[in-house]
């Protein structure tokens, strides 16, 4: 049996595959960022998952592709968990990025490829391998454009009284905005940048709102300003994207991407299912 995984920092997405290529189950799990969770919490993830507990000694090749993979030490960390609890399974651990560009670009194609779902990314591919400009710092210094970034926004100028009257009290009405709510959950609970991300809905669900496109805006230029124009092949090659922001605010990120003279490329909200085409064609 053969696992493909697709893991951000709010869900995982898996598929079982048979040495044929058929579906066998597709299951969610929270996320399993190991920058922020501790093994305890992923192994309870993981037994806590039906589908993943009565298969577990069925597996014997599982493809991760996951949120704060990017170093040796957090896949290490990650193997020795699946290990443990896939005792059959050959396993391959890589960063959230490849998972990206198998689901929006072939083989020996040039692209820029992006995340944008709770977190942000950016890398340039050049048909074979993978180049990053910037080194994440993780949700609190990075994440331009991303759900996070919106949801910090957003509460920002809700407590420093920047938000328009009308949009604060329809805001107010929908979420739980007592200090002492946001602070347990930023200080005391885990996956704060998850927890951010959730404010981004309401920025989407208002985006035709003067200050909520003058937001959405200034955020995806930024993210343009920062990521995508450190590579210098920026305006000659197509910019791919992944991830629910990218899916959910495409018209706002296509007007950007040609204001700066980019080719918009593939907008995918789930890499998942670009995935298993990818490794189909490896079995």
């Amino acid at each position: 049996m053969i696992l493909i995984v697709d893991s951000g920092a709010t869900k995982s997405d898996w598929i079982s595959l048979d040495n044929t290529g058929k579906q066998l189950f597709l299951t969610q799990t929270l996320g399993l960022s190991p920058e922020v969770l501790s093994r305890e919490v992923i192994e309870d993830r993981l037994a806590n998952n039906f589908d993943l507990s009565q298969n577990r000694n069925e597996v014997d090749q599982l493809y991760f592709y996951g949120a704060g993979c990017g170093t040796d030490r957090m896949k290490k960390f990650l193997k020795e968990i699946f290990k443990d609890f896939f005792p059959h399974a050959k396993t391959e651990v890589r960063e959230d990025t490849y998972a990206a560009i198998y689901s929006t670009t072939t083989i020996g194609h040039q692209g820029i490829v992006c995340i944008l779902g709770t977190g942000s990314n950016c890398s340039y591919y050049d048909g074979h391998q993978l180049f990053q400009k910037v080194t994440s710092l993780g949700y609190i210094l990075m994440d331009d454009g991303s759900g996070n970034f919106f949801g910090r926004k957003l509460l920002r100028d809700y407590y420093f009284h920047k938000m328009p009257q009308d949009l604060g009290i329809r805001f107010a009405k929908e979420y739980d905005l007592d200090a002492d709510v946001i602070k347990e959950h930023l200080y005391k609970q885990p996956n704060p940048n998850t927890y951010l991300a959730t404010f981004a809905r309401f920025i989407i669900e208002n985006k035709d709102h003067p200050y909520c496109r003058g937001v959405i805006d200034k955020g995806l230029q930024q993210f343009v300003n920062n990521y995508i124009m450190q590579f210098e092949l920026a305006t000659k090659v197509p910019i791919h994207f992944v991830g629910s922001i990218a899916h959910f605010l495409q018209e706002e990120l296509i007007t950007v991407l040609e204001r700066n003279d980019l080719i918009p490329g593939v907008i995918r909200r789930r890499p998942i299912d670009g995935l298993v085409e990818f490794h189909k064609k490896t079995i």
